[in-house]
C-alpha cells in the first residue's frame, strides 16, 4: 500500500481522500486480476484510513463504523504489479446513524477499474448500538 492523502473538492465541498494500492500476488486470482473479495476489502481499507486521518480524536476510542451495505461495479481488471489510485469521499448528509460512503478505484492512466457506494452506520463503542450521527461527529464532511 501506498501513501493516503485527504483533500477538499471545490466542486461539492465534500472532502475526498485518496489512497494507493499496489496489487501484490496474493491479490489476485485464478483469473489473474485483483480479485473481487480485495476489492471490498480495499473499500474497507480507505474508509478506515480516511476516517482516521479526520475524525477528532475524542470520537475515535468512542465509535465505530460497521457496512450495513455494499454495491460494487466492477469495471476494468489490472494485475500483479500494478498500481492502483483509491478516491472516497462521504455522499449526502448522514440520516440517523447511518451514511453513504463513495470509492473511485482507478489505474495510473486514469481508466475507471471499480466503483462502490457503502452505506455505514455509526455504533458507540461503550453500548455496541446504534448511535445517530450529530454534527460534531461529522469532520469528514465538511
Amino acid at each position: 500500500m501506498g501513501a493516503a492523502t485527504a483533500s477538499s473538492d471545490e466542486g461539492d465541498g465534500l472532502k475526498r481522500f485518496d489512497r494507493v494500492f499496489d496489487v501484490g500476488a496474493d491479490d489476485v486470482d485464478e483469473l489473474g486480476h485483483v480479485n473481487n473479495a480485495v476489492w471490498v476489502r480495499w473499500v474497507q481499507d480507505i474508509a478506515v484510513a480516511h476516517w482516521r486521518a479526520v475524525a477528532p480524536s475524542t470520537l475515535l476510542d468512542a465509535v465505530y463504523w460497521v457496512v450495513t451495505r455494499h454495491e460494487v461495479d466492477y469495471r476494468a481488471n489490472v494485475g500483479p504489479g500494478a498500481r492502483v489510485i483509491a478516491e472516497t469521499w462521504v455522499g449526502d448528509a448522514p440520516k440517523g446513524a447511518r451514511f453513504d460512503r463513495f470509492v473511485r478505484f482507478a489505474d495510473v492512466d486514469g481508466r475507471l477499474l471499480v466503483e462502490a457506494r457503502t452505506t455505514w452506520a455509526m455504533v458507540d463503542a461503550a453500548t455496541g448500538r446504534l448511535r445517530r450521527i450529530r454534527p460534531p461527529d461529522i469532520a469528514f464532511l465538511s
